[in-house]
């Protein structure tokens, strides 16, 4: 029987009622019970630069780098900001992967799912994070991809999907994240 294993969520949009993250908060209600979801904060991250690092790394960026670390997989929810993830994200990503030699992603599977109001769901977003995937060495799910559009309509009062078809595409989402993690978590 698989073990239970904890997956990283890490959440593009900063605002607290995004539709991002009502996305994170219903794949947690989807996912198998071989997985246990939980979000690691991005806001609060300084921006990442070097010469801080060198002067001794904020708590902000140490507590992220070891919730992160602790983690055996990494599951990314974003929108798209100009057909690329927005910067709080990528700054995120940034503090992870540093200092050279040091990044706390490599090695743990990941998956990808965009949420956008709009109708193509953030595919530019989506391969955008996928292309950093590979240079982290993040072996990323290909298959089932997961472009969630028509956002503003998605949920209901309280967080849940309220399409059947949705519901359906994205348990059988978690299904295979959870069948990808096992294949691919070290440990």
């Amino acid at each position: 029987m698989p073990k239970t294993r904890s997956v990283a969520v890490l959440v593009g949009s900063l605002r607290k009622a995004s539709y991002n993250r009502k996305m994170a908060l219903a794949l947690a209600k989807l996912a198998p019970d071989t997985l246990k979801l939980g979000i690691v904060e991005i806001g609060d991250l300084p921006l990442y630069n070097e010469d801080v690092e060198t002067a001794g790394a904020p708590a902000a960026w140490v507590q992220f780098r070891g919730e992160v670390k602790a983690a055996d997989a990494l599951l990314f929810v974003t929108p798209e900001y100009n057909r690329s993830v927005p910067g709080g994200l990528k700054n995120a990503i940034d503090v992870g992967s540093r200092p050279y030699g040091s990044s706390v992603f490599g090695g743990k599977p990941g998956a990808v799912v965009s949420v956008s109001p709009g109708a193509i769901g953030g595919y530019g977003a989506n391969h955008h994070l996928r292309q950093s995937m590979v240079f982290l060495d993040v072996p990323t799910m290909q298959q089932p991809e997961a472009y969630i559009g028509g956002a503003a309509t998605l949920f209901d009062e309280q967080g849940g999907i309220v399409s059947e078809t949705t519901r359906g595409l994205l348990t059988k989402f978690m299904q295979a994240f959870a069948a990808w993690v096992e294949a691919n978590a070290k440990g």
